[in-house]
């Protein structure tokens, strides 16, 4: 089935450097030592990236992420808590602006 995201396409992510070489060097610079071991592990982080992967939406992070927390030692049970993690707080976020709606709606008057 072909979709809007071909997974082959994560292969071609290193082309983002074809036309701004500095821009991606810089930026591949600063997201391998983001993922460098820390106050946190890379394992922590590679499950941060995952729940954020599925906040975000991001099939390609979404797919690298999943294979980089199984290669890190994660298992399928602390992945799924993390994406509920994720989905909770998108969902209080969705919930909490609800806030703004019942502000703005004292003030419009019918």
């Amino acid at each position: 089935m072909e979709t809007y995201y071909n997974p082959a396409d994560l292969e071609k992510f290193g082309d983002m450097g074809k036309d701004a070489p500095e821009l991606w060097k810089a930026f591949s610079q600063w997201y391998g030592k983001v993922f460098q071991e820390g106050a946190l592990t890379q394992r922590e982080k590679a499950l941060i990236a995952l729940a954020v992967a599925h906040a975000v939406q991001c099939p390609y992070c979404i797919d690298a992420y999943t294979k980089d927390c199984l290669e890190k030692g994660s298992n399928t049970g602390q992945m799924t808590e993390a994406i509920h993690v994720a989905a909770a707080i998108k969902g209080g976020a969705a919930m909490v602006h609800g806030v703004q709606m019942r502000n703005a709606a004292e003030k419009i008057s019918f």
